[in-house]
């Protein structure tokens, strides 16, 4: 999840009365696909077991880094030490053979220093710390497609003692969270799935582990946030927390997620899990996105917001927010996207969006003015009638 100058705060309602359907300035009906076509249901997922897993000499100089490599090892997946802290061997004839190749490679690593620099995470949280990046997940709308330069291997950071440790220094610093009314009783809160799924890889790496114990020994207002589309839960199960992590699980339509995300746990088996660590007292969390405005789409997210209102039932003390976030793409991510899936059904046609400029002169493709205020009028609504302890973070 990156910074979005999308995000709308959740205290500016709308003036929006009453379902519309999509259509662009011009009063034409937006364009959308119907996703009913599409492939069959992927299969539940398994755990995530990497065809080659590499480590570099300077991740074996870090404690985690060898705990990562015992860790693997034990699981019977050889490791590869490399000579060199560098990573060949990525790049297949064509795209496709380089992304499935990549996709399929863990790579234990040092973290970059540009990384031990926290940025802000505007709007999900004050700052981002990474653990690791890239994901083993095939979702077809991936918003790691043209974010991350070079194949797309997943990294896995083995000096995790150090990026923990260098945390103190940003607490009481952020904006998100640390000096807003609406949010402070989160208190400094750290975003650690900006490029990556933290459940994808916990059982490879033991990482966000090792983050939630250090999160809940640690004596101050703060919280680590992460967000996932897995259901292994287990083993953060019985931690001593302490209400410092929440875990925030991510969720669609049952024609978008059974179609369009690949290799990730079904959203019963995520709702399932977002349950458990309910119970365990643990905040958690709805991550809605991407939002399409696909036929039907009041009817199947209506079905999902039911699911979640069971999912919680009954939870004592529950504490559950939601983040809502419509799809949107750059140029670069479509080309990008269209070279992994170039048999995607996935609608991403400029002519039915509206261009928009990040602070920085970035630009996107986002759905139209009248589709965002009735998507977020009748989320709104609905997340208030069918799933009411749901706070509402922001809608972007």
């Amino acid at each position: 999840m990156e910074p979005d100058d999308d995000a709308v705060d959740v205290d500016a309602p709308l003036a929006v009365d009453g379902p519309a359907a999509p259509h662009d300035a011009s009063g034409e009906q937006v364009a959308t696909r119907d996703l009913s076509g599409l492939a069959p249901p992927t299969r539940p997922a398994r755990r995530w077991t990497p065809r080659r897993v590499v480590v570099t000499p300077a991740a074996l100089d870090h404690a985690h880094g060898r705990r990562i490599v015992d860790r693997i090892e034990g699981l019977g997946i050889a490791v590869e030490r490399l000579r060199a802290n560098r990573l060949v061997g990525l790049r297949g004839e064509t795209d496709r053979q380089t992304y499935a190749r990549a996709k399929s490679t863990l790579a234990i690593v040092v973290s970059p220093p540009s990384r031990r620099t926290l940025q802000p995470i505007a709007p999900s949280a004050d700052w981002r710390v990474d653990l690791a990046e890239g994901c083993p997940a095939h979702c077809q709308y991936c918003y790691l497609a043209g974010s991350l330069s070079g194949p797309p291997v997943t990294r896995v950071y083995a000096d995790l003692d150090d990026i923990l440790a260098g945390l103190a220094d940003y607490a009481g610093r952020g904006t998100v969270t640390s000096r807003r009314a609406a949010r402070a009783d989160e208190g400094t809160t750290f975003e650690a799935s900006c490029y990556t799924d933290p459940l994808a890889l916990e059982h490879l790496t033991g990482s966000w582990r090792r983050a939630v114990e250090h999160f809940g020994a640690w004596d101050a207002p703060v919280q680590l946030r992460w967000t996932t589309k897995y259901a292994d839960v287990a083993t953060f199960v019985g931690l001593p927390s302490h209400g410092r992590t929440r875990v925030r699980f991510s969720v669609n339509a049952a024609p978008i997620s059974e179609r369009l995300e690949g290799g990730t746990a079904t959203v019963p088996q995520r709702l399932d899990a977002l349950r458990t660590l309910a119970l365990d007292g643990y905040p958690v969390g709805l991550t809605i996105a991407p939002i399409m405005p696909a036929p039907g789409w009041r009817e199947h997210y209506g079905a999902l917001l039911d699911r979640v209102g069971v999912a919680v039932a009954g939870v004592d003390r529950l504490d559950l927010t939601a983040e809502l976030i419509t799809h949107r793409f750059t140029p670069g991510s479509k080309e990008v996207l269209l070279g992994w899936y170039p048999q995607t059904r996935l609608e991403m046609d400029e002519q039915s969006r509206r261009r928009k400029f990040g602070r920085f002169g970035a630009m996107k493709y986002v759905y139209p003015p009248e589709v965002m205020a009735e998507l977020r009028t009748w989320f709104e609504r609905e997340l208030a009638a069918r799933v009411p302890a749901a706070r509402v973070l922001y809608w972007t």
